[in-house]
C-alpha cells in the first residue's frame, strides 16, 4: 500500500502520462524536495521509468518520469446477462490477454469455472516474474442479479441462485491476490475515470447500456459509490413511459428491447452480444430504439441535474462507435425538447473507453485501490 502522497505523484502520471518534478511540485502543490524523494523511491520500486530528456533554453535538461507498464498487472471479470470476460491489463490500462464466454444467460457455476480456468491459462503465459507482479482482481457485476431474471427472459430458479453465491469469496480462495467486487456499471464509469480522456471533467453522469442500462457518478474527480457501492443505480431511476406514467430507465433504454423486438420478427439477435463492433443494417427497428433511448436518457440527465450541478453526461455502452455516436446525438436533440428552466444541462458526450468498459472497471478496482488515491486530485491537476 502507498501513502497519499505517493499515490498523489502516481495518479497525476496515470492522468498526464509523463511529467518532470516541476510539473508533479506545481499540480500536486508539494515541495519540489519532497516530489524528488517521491520519484526517487517509486523508480526505486520499479514503478516509475525514465523519459528522454527534454532541453530548455536555459539550465539542465528535465527528465520526464512515467509508469512502468511492466511493474504491475491486474486482472479484470466482468459478468454480464450475456457475456462474461476476463481481462489482464498491465500498469497503463493496456489489454494484454482476454478470453470471452457467450451464454444465454449467466449461472454461478458456469461463471465461477470460466473465471478461475481463464486466470489459469492466462498466468500459464506469463512469466514467472511477470506472475509474481500481479495486483490483484476486480470483479464487476449487476447488483442483485437475480432481480432481473424475467426480464432477461432466464429461469427464475437458476437466477436465485445468485442469492446465495458468493463468487468473491469464492475465486479468492483459490487466488493468492485481492479480489474486489463492484457494480458492474459503476465499475465501467470507474473505467472511464482512471483510463479514459476526460478532458478533466471533474463531476459528470455516465451511462453504460448493455443488455441493461446502468451507470455510475464522479463527483469532485473522483467515482461516488455510495454507502452500499449502488450509488449511481440509473436504471432504476424513473423516466415517463410511452403511456406518460413513469417507468424506470432499465426499461426504455437497454438493449435487450431492441433484442425483443429483433426477435418478434423471428431474427437471429446473436449479433448483438457477439460482434458489439459491427452490427450491419438493423434498419427500422433500431431507429426506434435509438429514439426510444434517447428520449428516456434525456429525461434521466434533466432529473440526475435537478440535484447535481454535472459538467457533462457521458454514455457509452456494448455498441459499435457509429451507433454510439447516433444515439448520444439523438440524446442531445431530446434534451432540447425537455423543459429545463431553472437547470443548467450539461454537455452530452461519447464514452471513450469502448465496450470492454465493465471489464477493464473491474481490473481499474485493484489498480485504484492499491496505487490510485481515492480522493480528487488538487483543482488544476
Amino acid at each position: 500500500m502507498r501513502d497519499h502522497n505517493e499515490r498523489l505523484v502516481l495518479s497525476l502520471l496515470r492522468r498526464h502520462g509523463s511529467l518532470a518534478k516541476t510539473d508533479i511540485a506545481r499540480m500536486s502543490q508539494l515541495s519540489i524536495q519532497t516530489v524528488s524523494v517521491i520519484m526517487r523511491k517509486l523508480e526505486e520500486d520499479g514503478l516509475l521509468v525514465r523519459q528522454k530528456p527534454v532541453r530548455g533554453k536555459v539550465g539542465q535538461p528535465s527528465v520526464p518520469m512515467a509508469l512502468n507498464p511492466e511493474r504491475a498487472y491486474f486482472f479484470g471479470l466482468k459478468i454480464g446477462r450475456r457475456s462474461a470476460e476476463v481481462v489482464l491489463i498491465d500498469f497503463l490500462g493496456n489489454i494484454r490477454s482476454m478470453r470471452k464466454l457467450s451464454y444465454r444467460y449467466p449461472t454461478p457455476r458456469e461463471t465461477t469455472r470460466f473465471a478461475l480456468d481463464s486466470i489459469a491459462a492466462i498466468r500459464a503465459g506469463l512469466s514467472p516474474d511477470q506472475d509474481r507482479r500481479i495486483a490483484g482482481l476486480g470483479i464487476a457485476i449487476p447488483f442483485q442479479l437475480w432481480d432481473w431474471a424475467d426480464t432477461a427472459g432466464a429461469p427464475r430458479e437458476i437466477m436465485d441462485e445468485w442469492r446465495r453465491a458468493d463468487i468473491r469469496a469464492d475465486i479468492q480462495a483459490r487466488q493468492d491476490f485481492p479480489v474486489y467486487l463492484q457494480n458492474d456499471a459503476t465499475s465501467a464509469c470507474g473505467a472511464e475515470l482512471v483510463f479514459g480522456q476526460t478532458g478533466g471533467l471533474r463531476d459528470f453522469i455516465y451511462f453504460y447500456i448493455g443488455t441493461f442500462a446502468g451507470g455510475g457518478v464522479v463527483l469532485n474527480g473522483a467515482l461516488f459509490a455510495g454507502r452500499t457501492g449502488n450509488a449511481g443505480a440509473l436504471g432504476s431511476m424513473p423516466v415517463p413511459g410511452p403511456d406518460g406514467r413513469p417507468i424506470q430507465l432499465i426499461e426504455a433504454a437497454s438493449l435487450a428491447l431492441l433484442e425483443r423486438k429483433l426477435l418478434a420478427r423471428g431474427l437471429d439477435t446473436s449479433f448483438l452480444w457477439d460482434s458489439p463492433t459491427e452490427w450491419g443494417e438493423i434498419g427500422p427497428d433500431l431507429e426506434a430504439w435509438i429514439e426510444t433511448a434517447a428520449e428516456a436518457l434525456g429525461y434521466a440527465i434533466v432529473s440526475a441535474s435537478a440535484l447535481i450541478d454535472f459538467e457533462a453526461a457521458i454514455v457509452e455502452g456494448w455498441m459499435p462507435a457509429t451507433v454510439r455516436a447516433r444515439l448520444v446525438k439523438a440524446v442531445a436533440a431530446a434534451l432540447t425538447r425537455i423543459n429545463v428552466a431553472g437547470i443548467q444541462v450539461p454537455e452530452v458526450r461519447e464514452g471513450t473507453v469502448g465496450i470492454d468498459a465493465r471489464s477493464l472497471g473491474g481490473a481499474s478496482l485493484p489498480l485504484s485501490e492499491r496505487f490510485l488515491i481515492a480522493s480528487a486530485l488538487p483543482v488544476g491537476a
